[in-house]
């Protein structure tokens, strides 16, 4: 019987599911919350969602990387080709990225906007960046198109994890979920 690849440890496991179910949430609301025509009350509680689980994400961003910094991944099994490996450090280092850009352009724009971010400043939190029309607009625009381009690598992610669980059967999956047994 082959030996199972390494797992991913605990931690590291609920950092990629909340950070994930975070992510799942942040979407669909980022992009239903600027429609025209919605209720204003509906525009109100996504647009306050979305700024505030923005926040929680950014600071579970941190973490994630913290304890990335002291407990590396396990390396994916011998039988993933070269060229697999690394299009995932490629991809999870953009992941990576874009999981820090998203949220920084995000409060970016709502505080340069003038805007509230409600957890924050009940939390005493001063708004840090002075307003400028500019400088929220410029962060806007950075944040769409970040927004684009995290949507079309979580789709080839969860492709490429898919790929791994259905059609190469190679455990690569189960590295991360569901739980193994001895």
């Amino acid at each position: 019987m082959p030996e199972r690849p390494a797992a991913y440890r605990p931690t590291a496991r609920m950092f990629h599911w909340g950070i994930a179910l975070a992510v799942l949430l942040m979407i669909p609301a980022g992009l239903v919350m600027t429609r025209e025509g919605l209720p204003r009350p509906l525009q109100d509680g996504l647009f306050i969602l979305h700024k505030n689980l923005g926040v929680l994400l950014l600071l579970a961003m941190l973490g994630r990387l913290a304890y990335l910094a002291t407990h590396p991944p396990p390396p994916l099994p011998d039988t993933v080709p070269a060229w697999q490996k690394l299009a995932a450090r490629v991809s999870h280092g953009a992941l990576y990225l874009l999981l820090l850009v998203m949220p920084l352009t995000g409060f970016t724009r709502v505080r340069a906007g003038g805007f509230p971010i409600e957890m924050l400043d009940r939390l005493g939190f001063g708004p840090w960046i002075a307003q400028s029309k500019p400088l929220a607009d410029a962060a806007q625009s950075l944040h769409r198109t970040a927004a684009y381009l995290l949507i079309a690598l979580l789709a080839l992610h969860v492709a490429a994890a898919l790929y791994h669980a259905l059609i190469r059967r190679d455990e690569v999956w189960g590295r991360m979920w569901p739980p193994r047994g001895p």
